[in-house]
This record gives C-alpha cells, structure tokens and sequence, in this order.
C-alpha cells in the first residue's frame, strides 16, 4: 500500500464496514460470501492492507451496493 493513500484506504475501509454492518453482515459472514479469511476483511476495514479491485467489486456484490458507494467518501 502505497503510504501517500493510507487515509482513502481508510475511507475505503470505513466504507465497507459501514454497508456491511447496514447488511447486518459479521466480518466472518462477509468474508465467506467473498471467499475470503476473516482477517482480511478486518484488514480492509482498518486500512492495514490493501485490496485488489476483484476483492472489491465481490465485496459490493455481497452488499448490493454500486462499486462508486464504496469510494463515496464523506467529508
């Protein structure tokens, strides 16, 4: 991860939690709909690494929401 875009990686993440959590999705949950681990979508949701856009576009599948929802990013 680039550390000039550590903080949209952390809107990214705060993103993703937040439809996850609209979803009334666990990170255990979301991660077995993606065929992921766990500490990976903890990982994307707290900016420590970074995500490929496969991961993404899965990720808004599962939350059915647009891929553009997930970089929104609020002020």
């Amino acid at each position: 991860m680039d550390a000039t875009q550590v903080e949209k990686y952390k809107l990214l993440g705060l993103n993703v939690a937040y439809y996850r959590k609209k979803c009334g999705l666990t990170q255990e949950q979301l991660a077995e709909l993606i065929d992921a681990d766990r500490t990976h979508i903890s990982n994307v949701e707290i900016a420590r690494t970074g995500v490929s856009l496969d991961v993404i576009f899965r990720i808004a599948d599962v939350l059915e929401v647009p891929v553009h929802r997930l970089f929104e990013f609020r002020d």
